[in-house]
Order: structure tokens, then C-alpha cells, then sequence
């Protein structure tokens, strides 16, 4: 199994809210204490933390479940519950995390040491404490802590770097970098000896970039042959490619040919194709004629792409790619950030919508808020009835049912708690 893994799935659930308590103040000689029943604490948060030591998402194939620790009951004499401590998952940096169910980013790690929060804990419920009014002196019910869901999350992995090297297998992009940065890729003279992106920094006139060798592409790697897909995620932060191609011609191919190609895959997969791209033509020092480097300037000129002969193993000729490179990088903008949206927050409100449905001889009333609601009564208590229909009427759970045709007497069905109708 590679060391290299650059997608992952995981499952993570913030902590669920601890339940409030219901209490009453007991001490000899006081007769009728009042309610002393704390709240609940807060379910622990699950946190992204992006790792600048992390390389690889390999960690999350070992380990996919993640769930934040639950908030404690709150007890009597007013004590509120130990709220769930939050849950630090670390990533590499450019990790970008997306909701499995709706597709949305919601988090892009690309900032060395940031912390983001993924989901946020349930919040306690509320003591009996909370409930006492001047005409209610003694509630004998309280609220559970607000339960969260668990959530399915997709993590990707995408280079951060100012340069990208792009080209096809075997054209000496590895020593390339290797030239230019203090990297040390495997080098070697077959196909695909990259088989991960690797990162170089170099420092060019008193400007700092970052290379990214990307590796080889494939005739169809838009459409997912070979590892294409794999490798062109990592071309989608760069800001400034550096197409590579073999002008010596060594395995017998059309350098022109091959710009051609790549650039057809670089197109269609997003908005690569327009990418700002410098063209080294490599390997000069194997050959002597250079029919193959004028062909590809002519082509290039129709196509207002500038070409830059190097070679990688003599060293020679980078020094006005990079002059080149550097200008350019002066001019670009800073690499692609995804805009984040927000997943589903169940940590401050439960959402108060319900429907109301005809079914089985008994109207059912539905809705995120509904069992939460039947959990915070006491039914052997009527204060906490009373509660019970008057936040019903708050909410207009009554009108609705009137307006389905609930009469007097009906059959109400909420969870899984039935009760006539009382209008």
C-alpha cells in the first residue's frame, strides 16, 4: 500500500449536550426549597487542525470515526455538567473538507497551524432551576441536552505551490526540481517513476517558490486513465505551470505533439487550460539538432506561449526561466482558496419547523424539534404539561392540526407519544 494518500472518507460526530437536572434544595429545617437543578454541559466540538508536519492522508485509513466527548448532566445545587472537551482532528495543509451528503466545502486548510471548527457540540439542557417563575415555584421537569448528528465528511488533498511542473512521464520534471531545490525525488529512467507530487523550495533573486512536481500525465487522464485524476488535483492550486517537454526526443516523440496533448488534458478537467504556462524544453544537452526546439517556437508563437530551453542535468539555462517565473509570479493571483460554506449547526437551536400528516387513524407531527421537545415533559406533572401545550401553541403546532382537521379528541402522535386533542 503507497505511503501517499491524498483522498479520504471519515465520519465525525460532535459531543451531544448533557441533560439539564431536576432538582429541589434539601437542608434540615428548610421546608419547600426551591429547584436547585443545574444545566447540562456543552457537547465537546470537533476541531481541523492544519498540520505542517502532515504529508499524506494516510493516517485516515486507519482510523475513520471521530466523535467528540458527550457534555455531563448537570446535579443538584446548581451545578452545571463538565462540558465534552474538544476533539483536535490534525491534517495536512491543503486539505480541503467537503459534506459527503450536499457536496459543499466546508473547510480549506490552507494555512499552516490554522484551527477550524468542523462541527460544533450540542448544547446542554437547562436545570429545573431555570423554569421557576413567580407563579411556578416548583417545576418538576427540565431539558435534555440538544443530541447531534453524525456527519459524513470527504478530505482531498491538493498541493499548495506557486509552480507546477506538468508534462509526460520520463521528461526529467523529477530532475528538474531536483536542479532547483534542495528535493530530492527518486529519479529514474522508466515511466512514472513519480508516483506523488513532491515539493521544492528555491530562491530566486531574493524571491522565494515553491515547485511541485507533479507527476507524469496520460493521454485521457482528464477522464480518469491511469492515475489521472490523482495527479490533476494537485495542478489545481498552482498558480504558474511549467510544461516540460523532452526536445531531444529520446523515446521518439513529437515534442509538439505531446505539448498538445497535455494541454487538451490540462483543459478539460476545470480551468486548468487557462493557467499561465511557460514551456522548458529539457534535455538540449542530449541532442545537437534543434529542429525539434524550432518546431515547438513556431508552435508556440502562434499560441503566445514562451519557450525556455534547459537542461536539467547540466544546469544550465534556468536562470532566465526563473527571472521569468518570478515576474510573472509578481502579477498572479495567490493560490486558489474553495470558498467554505457552513454544514448543519446543531449546537445553538434545533430547527423549529414540523409537518403534520394524516396516518395509521392519528395525526403525526414531525420535525427536528419534536422529540426533543416531548423528552423536556413530565407527564406526571401538570406545570410541566401545561408547558408542554403552550409551547405547542407557541409553535403552531395547534393551528396546523386544526387546519389538517384535527377535532376535538383526535389522536396526536409525536415521537412516540400518542394523546388526544384538545383544542
Amino acid at each position: 500500500m503507497s505511503n501517499f494518500v491524498d483522498r479520504a472518507r471519515i465520519t465525525c460526530k460532535a459531543g451531544d449536550g448533557g441533560n439539564g437536572c431536576v432538582s429541589f434544595h434539601r437542608e434540615k429545617f428548610v421546608q419547600n426549597g426551591g429547584p436547585d437543578g443545574g444545566d447540562g454541559g456543552h457537547g465537546g466540538d470537533v476541531l481541523l487542525y492544519a498540520d505542517p508536519n502532515m504529508h499524506t492522508l494516510l493516517d485516515f485509513r486507519f482510523k475513520r470515526k471521530y466523535t467528540a466527548p458527550n457534555g455531563e448532566p448537570g446535579a443538584a445545587e446548581r451545578r452545571r455538567g463538565r462540558s465534552g472537551e474538544a476533539l483536535t482532528i490534525k491534517v495536512p495543509v491543503g486539505t480541503v473538507v467537503r459534506d459527503e451528503d450536499t457536496g459543499l466545502v466546508v473547510a480549506d486548510m490552507d494555512v499552516p497551524g490554522e484551527t477550524k471548527t468542523l462541527l460544533r457540540g450540542g448544547r446542554g439542557g437547562w436545570g429545573n432551576t431555570r423554569f421557576a417563575t413567580p407563579t411556578r415555584q416548583a417545576p418538576n421537569f427540565a431539558k435534555p441536552g440538544i443530541k447531534t448528528e453524525i456527519h459524513t465528511f470527504q478530505l482531498e488533498l491538493k498541493t499548495l505551490a506557486d509552480i507546477g511542473l506538468v508534462g509526460y512521464p520520463n521528461v526529467g520534471k523529477s530532475s528538474i526540481l531536483a536542479a532547483l531545490t534542495a528535493a530530492r525525488p527518486k529519479i529514474g529512467n522508466y515511466h512514472f517513476t513519480t508516483l506523488t507530487p513532491n515539493l521544492g523550495i528555491l530562491r530566486h533573486r531574493g524571491q522565494d517558490m515553491v515547485l511541485a512536481d507533479i507527476p507524469g500525465l496520460v493521454e485521457g487522464a482528464s477522464e480518469g486513465v491511469g492515475l489521472g485524476h490523482d495527479f490533476l488535483r494537485h495542478v489545481e492550486r498552482t498558480r504558474l505551470l511549467f510544461h516540460v517537454v523532452d526536445i531531444s526526443g529520446s523515446e521518439g516523440r513529437d515534442p509538439v505533439e505531446d505539448v498538445q496533448q497535455i494541454n487538451h488534458e490540462l483543459a478539460s478537467y476545470g480551468d486548468l487550460a487557462n493557467r499561465p504556462q511557460l514551456m522548458v524544453a529539457n534535455k538540449t544537452d542530449l541532442t545537437a539538432d534543434d529542429s525539434n526546439l524550432q518546431a515547438l517556437k513556431a508552435w508556440c508563437d502562434t499560441q503566445g506561449l514562451e519557450v525556455f530551453p534547459v537542461s536539467a542535468a547540466t544546469r544550465q539555462g534556468f536562470d532566465a526561466l526563473l527571472d521569468r517565473a518570478a515576474q510573472l509570479l509578481e502579477t498572479l493571483p495567490p493560490i486558489q482558496h474553495f470558498v467554505e460554506e457552513a454544514v448543519a449547526d446543531e449546537a445553538d437551536q434545533l430547527d423549529d419547523t414540523f409537518s403534520v400528516r394524516f396516518a395509521d387513524g392519528a395525526f403525526e407531527v414531525e420535525g427536528p424539534a419534536m422529540e426533543h421537545l416531548i423528552n423536556s415533559v413530565n407527564f406526571e406533572d401538570e406545570e410541566s404539561v401545561n408547558w408542554f401545550h403552550r409551547t405547542l401553541r407557541r409553535l403552531g403546532v395547534i393551528d396546523e392540526l386544526r387546519r389538517n382537521g384535527a377535532g376535538e379528541g383526535a389522536t396526536v402522535r409525536i415521537a412516540d407519544m400518542e394523546f388526544d386533542f384538545i383544542d
